[in-house]
């Protein structure tokens, strides 16, 4: 019974010491159990799935309260294969939208980019997902630029060094 008592004073005092908040939710796991409560009551209590709870009680058990410190977590794993985002890759690179099906004529967005994976892989995409994905890819977005093809440079050049400074001034 000492055992236990010892065991629970060291939870509380990580409980205490903790500003994680997945930490404090280890810990209380562990609290709750070393108090008595079965798996489903903790499960219940903390709104976690009883598979969960067992997880937590099971790294502790192997490996004390350290056992619960986490690692880095990976995430879900992408829903691209290697071929499929380097398929992407290349058509991104290669090829504008319209020539690939979309209305738009020179610009990839990430909504495009989006639909395009949906349409060829079958997978769905938030804006915020296709962002990490270029990413992870090697690839960056930033909005388009334009720039004049029959520009006269001189004029260019005149409007940069004089006209823009004398407006800038105003």
């Amino acid at each position: 019974m000492e055992n236990k008592e010892t065991e629970l004073q060291a939870v509380e005092k990580r409980i205490k010491q903790t500003k994680d908040r997945r930490m404090f939710e280890r810990y209380q796991t562990i609290r709750l159990y070393l108090i008595g409560q079965s798996v489903s009551q903790i499960a219940f209590i903390l709104g976690r799935t009883s598979k969960t709870i067992k997880a937590y009680i099971d790294a502790y058990k192997e490996r004390g309260l350290n056992g619960l410190i986490m690692n880095h977590s990976t995430g879900k794993p992408t829903r691209l294969t290697k071929d499929q985002q380097t398929q992407l890759k290349q058509t991104i690179i290669d090829h504008v939208p319209h020539e690939v099906g979309f209305t738009a004529k020179f610009n990839w967005t990430l909504d495009i980019i989006a639909s395009y994976i949906l349409r060829e892989f079958g997978h769905t995409y938030s804006i915020r997902g296709v962002s990490k994905l270029m990413h992870r890819m090697g690839m960056s977005y930033t909005k388009p630029t334009y720039t004049l093809e029959a520009a006269d440079e001189e004029k260019q050049r005149e409007f940069v060094e004089e006209t823009f400074p004398g407006l800038k001034k105003l």
